[in-house]
């Protein structure tokens, strides 16, 4: 193998770990993105709430308990898909500098390197590996903690369902 073509396969190797980020960031700016849109869904229905009329409404103080109980994972939540898109992108940068770095060496020639520069591509993209790993990690957590509010809302939901199926009943049986 020339040392062209040895050079450019290093320099790929990064470029897959790089692929992953980008895709993890993608994914967990979506996730951001429903995550904040649920925070402002919640805040317009705790404003509704509050109203004379939606005090009226079925299970409405049981409806703004849930909703308060909610904010704070959901503050949580986007506190954590942040920081993984911060790890993410340092991820991507540690890599990509990784590359650029194989690829420059290729070009200046090994003979010019000393074994403490030969390190540095290794040692960025381990960095880089560690940064993916951590996002992931944090990820992971995020999806924990999505899953425990949409149980929360689940329960409340099957309250208020409970509650309209006793309407129905009572209006039935009632002539």
């Amino acid at each position: 193998m020339d040392a062209a073509t040895t050079v450019l396969s290093a320099m790929i190797t990064p470029a897959v770990l790089i692929s992953g980020a980008g895709t993890l960031l993608m994914s967990t700016s979506s996730r951001l993105g429903r995550a904040t849109d649920r925070v402002r869904a919640l805040t317009a229905r705790f404003k509704v709430l509050v109203t004379p009329e939606g005090q009226q409404e079925p299970l409405a103080k049981d409806e703004k308990r849930m909703i308060l109980g909610q904010l704070p994972r959901l503050s949580r939540r986007t506190r954590f898909l942040q920081r993984a898109m911060r790890s993410l992108y340092l991820a991507v940068s540690l890599l990509v500098m990784a590359s650029i770095w194989i690829g420059a060496s290729g070009l200046l020639g090994q003979e010019l390197l000393s074994q403490v520069s030969a390190l540095g591509p290794v040692l960025l993209a381990v960095a880089g590996a560690a940064a993916l790993a951590y996002g992931a990690v944090l990820l992971s957590i995020e999806s924990s903690l999505s899953a425990l509010t949409t149980r929360e809302e689940m329960r409340f939901l099957e309250a208020l369902g409970i509650y309209y199926a006793g309407l129905l009943v009572d209006e039935v049986a009632t002539p």
